[in-house]
């Protein structure tokens, strides 16, 4: 049934000019699941973090992107769950839904750290719930980060990201503004650009 979860991703994309991944969704390796934040820089720049859940990637659009600070709130908009293959995508999307660059800024594991009442919550009932609770495994992204659903601005997309007050917490550290390279290829969004 997660295929028809793909709709919209399939949707936003037909007519466009894109070598992005088809819209199929997959069962993941058996392993720990998969989490990708990329760097999409398009009519605004912005980072998408995305969670391996039941078989897509549930993702979110985060404006100012991911903060290792505890005090920081980082809105962060749900969009399309977008296929498992995405977790490796870097390109340019030439035209329609979405043009402009992306590189795999962040991937990693995660584990789901999402309790109620002393007792885990699979990742799908906390995304229903809307508060989910992950500790991401990456190369810039460490330690529990909790995702919260909100009102806030009358959109029922909005969510609020905040790093979690643990190891991967630094309040002096800027990632998203000094590490602009893909931990995949090395490339940034300008080298795509340049092509």
């Amino acid at each position: 049934m997660a295929d028809r979860r793909l709709d919209d991703y399939d949707r936003k994309r037909r007519g466009s000019r894109t070598d992005e991944p088809a819209g199929r969704s997959g069962s993941g390796s058996g392993a720990a699941p998969r989490f990708v934040t990329q760097r999409h820089d398009a009519s605004s720049l912005h980072f998408d973090l995305r969670l391996e859940i039941d078989g897509v990637l549930v993702s979110w659009a985060v404006p100012k992107g991911p903060s290792v600070d505890p005090s920081d709130k980082r809105l962060a908009h749900r969009t399309e769950d977008h296929p498992l293959d995405y977790a490796d995508y870097e390109g340019r999307i030439e035209e329609g839904y979405g043009a402009g660059t992306v590189i795999v800024w962040d991937t990693g594991t995660y584990e789901n750290l999402t309790e109620s009442d002393g007792e885990p919550v699979e990742a799908d009932e906390a995304l229903e719930r809307g508060h989910l609770k992950v500790d991401l495994h990456g190369d810039k992204l460490t330690g529990a980060f909790a995702l919260t659903h909100t009102t806030m601005g009358g959109d029922e997309a909005n969510w609020m990201l905040v790093k979690v007050d643990d190891h991967g917490a630094d309040r002096r550290r800027r990632p998203t503004s000094t590490q602009n390279e893909s931990v995949l290829s090395g490339r940034t969004n300008a080298d795509l650009e340049a092509k």
